[in-house]
């Protein structure tokens, strides 16, 4: 069964939120690639997942260009200040593939502040920027990291997926089902811009009502007629 799922590769994996997806998806039975900068970081968190999980042929860690090359959908889990530069990096590998930016534009010191870019979006704007060659779909940005790693937590949050292409927008929210969550179709790339608003109103929630895991959560529409 495996065999018949996509290769993920996670660029920039060692971070937590690249830590707590892939930790989900091995879990599920993907075959997932921790890509990174530095090799032996990758290497080290794919070993963590590996020995947390006790499976040994479904986590690997490698660079991001390699991780890149290998994959058959790539999630991009970097700070808004190394998102051009890594996805630049990585183009001629991904074209054809979905690309997957979990990229928010938060800009300190003033985090709580929406801060989006003159492109509305830092998404929409790196979809621009790539060319549609490459199937770029803004996900998983309003998801605390913490949650992810706590594999008995339920995540009591939401995932809007948005992107120009439904058929790319359905497969990451298989991808979003398979790590536990639920997720919706929220339109096209240029809708990034309220996911993308969204995590700085919810880091004001959480510090002024002394929270941590403030979410989202879509009433009233029922996931299966999307």
């Amino acid at each position: 069964m495996s065999e018949k799922l996509p290769i993920i590769s996670i660029l920039g994996g060692t971070g937590n939120l690249g830590f707590g997806l892939a930790l989900r998806w091995v879990r599920s039975g993907y075959r997932v690639i921790v890509g990174s900068r530095d090799k032996k970081r990758s290497v080290a968190t794919a070993k963590k997942i590996s020995n947390l999980l006790q499976v040994q042929n479904f986590i690997c860690g490698k660079t991001n260009i390699n991780a890149a090359s290998e994959c058959d959908i790539a999630v991009m889990t970097v700070p808004a200040c190394s998102q051009f530069e890594i996805a630049s990096l990585v183009k001629k590998k991904l074209h054809g593939k979905i690309l997957v930016d979990t990229t928010v534009p938060l800009i300190p010191p003033k985090i709580l502040r929406v801060q989006l870019p003159p492109e509305g979006s830092a998404v929409a704007a790196l979809q621009k920027h790539l060319g549609e060659g490459i199937k770029v779909v803004s996900a998983f940005q309003n998801i605390a990291a913490s949650q992810l790693i706590d594999l008995e937590s339920k995540i009591d949050c939401d995932v809007l997926v948005c992107g120009n292409k439904k058929t790319a927008r359905q497969q990451v929210i298989t991808l979003a089902n398979a790590a536990g969550l639920r997720a919706w179709h929220a339109g096209p790339i240029n809708n990034s811009a309220a996911t993308e608003a969204m995590t700085s109103l919810l880091l004001f929630i959480n510090k002024n009502y002394q929270g941590e895991n403030s979410g989202l959560r879509i009433t009233g529409a029922n996931p299966k007629n999307g």
